[in-house]
């Protein structure tokens, strides 16, 4: 014997689960940097219309449409992601620096078997690493090289006194009491920020197969606005990520009620035809 609402608990169960598995990947990053937060949205799976009225008079006084409509659970929907701006801390690094523009990102370039991949990024930690070459390359905090506003490396000559890196995203060195622009970030606007792709490790990436144009922009440098010698904090909101989970906790012990009970009426269903 087939228990709809068994089938429909257990199916409805399984996404919950997807849920919670976000929710706490949003808790456990609740304090790295630049990190953004995502939310899930449900939808309904499809309903089966069952029409039982056989007799007009049966519709009197009904306030419902006919029928009763039965549905096979939820599923997730699609995941959102969240740009809204963090609160900045000072850590009075050079190297540090922080977006103040919501939907604003970082560009940087990762090797891959089938060739580079740009990645996409929040996160303004970064560090100078040499090349060997007497040059040193500005990096990020896993050594993948930060891109300029021409999605090149950003390399810049050794023997240098002091760095900074401007509002505007020029990067200023300071040589035998002279200062210069050495280097220029890249930062790339979010059009639609709902079409990137989390890859892992603070980062993100357009989805294979899509192209660029109308995902990702740039950003003239006259609209780009950072501040140096800070960092933007993660974006998530621990108390409504609690909240999110609570609700997603009981939504799932409801369900595995309803699966328990149906279990229970089918057995006592079967004791009465034994």
């Amino acid at each position: 014997m087939i228990n709809r609402s068994m089938i429909q608990a257990a199916v409805t169960m399984g996404q919950l689960q997807s849920k919670l598995d976000l929710i706490g990947h949003n808790l456990s990053n609740s304090s790295t940097t630049g990190y953004k937060s995502r939310s899930a949205d449900f939808s309904s799976l499809l309903f089966q219309q069952i029409d039982n009225l056989s007799h007009d008079h049966a519709k009197k006084g009904r306030m419902t449409p006919d029928g009763i409509r039965v549905g096979t659970g939820a599923r997730l929907g699609h995941t959102n992601l969240n740009l809204n701006q963090g609160s900045i801390q000072q850590t009075g690094r050079a190297l540090d620096v922080a977006i103040m523009n919501e939907n604003q990102l970082f560009s940087i370039r990762v090797p891959g078997n089938d060739g580079d991949d740009i990645h996409y990024t929040r996160a303004g930690n970064f560090y100078m690493n040499p090349n060997g070459e007497g040059q040193v390359m500005l990096t990020d905090s896993e050594g993948l090289p930060v891109l300029d506003e021409d999605g090149e490396s950003i390399l810049i000559n050794e023997g240098f006194s002091d760095i900074h890196i401007q509002q505007d995203g020029a990067i200023v060195v300071t040589r035998g009491g002279d200062r210069s622009v050495e280097g220029q970030l890249g930062v790339l606007s979010a059009v639609r920020p709902r079409m990137l792709e989390a890859v892992g490790d603070n980062r993100f990436k357009i989805p294979d197969g899509i192209e660029q144009e109308g995902i990702i922009e740039g950003v003239p440098q006259a609209d780009i606005q950072l501040q140096s010698k800070a960092l933007e904090s993660s974006n998530v909101d621990l108390s409504q990520q609690m909240t999110e989970m609570m609700m997603a906790q009981r939504a799932y012990q409801f369900n595995a009620k309803s699966i328990s009970t149906g279990d229970q009426m089918m057995g006592l269903v079967n004791q009465l035809r034994s």
